[in-house]
């Protein structure tokens, strides 16, 4: 007897085509098309969920150039005095006391260049 694969095949194309709702143009409507488009979006999550970690050390360092800089401090002078005071704080509680909690963050400036 012969499979026949109505129900299966139907449910996978909808499945495709239910994860590329929003694209442009064929590709959210065709399968064919659709499905290129669903590996190629897939493949960008992927590796963007991997760039994201960078994008953000890169944001939290800005912010906490931006902060120490109205301290007269550059970023690399004031990570080295946390060094020397041996205050281990990462970069994104650092960026966070800079943008919430000023006060907090001039302190730690302030024990940073007595190193």
């Amino acid at each position: 007897m012969r499979v026949k694969k109505g129900v299966t095949l139907r449910r996978r194309h909808k499945k495709v085509l239910a994860m590329t709702k929003g694209h442009r143009a064929t590709s959210h409507s065709l399968y064919r098309r659709a499905h290129e488009s669903m590996l190629h979006s897939l493949s960008y999550a992927y590796s963007h969920r991997r760039e994201r970690k960078g994008d953000l050390r890169r944001l939290w360092t800005s912010r906490i150039n931006a902060a120490s800089r109205t301290h007269g401090v550059t970023y690399s002078q004031f990570m080295n005095g946390l060094k020397k005071s041996c205050i281990e704080i990462n970069r994104k509680m650092l960026a966070d006391m800079a943008v919430r909690e000023p006060g907090t963050f001039s302190e730690l400036v302030r024990l940073g260049q007595t190193a």
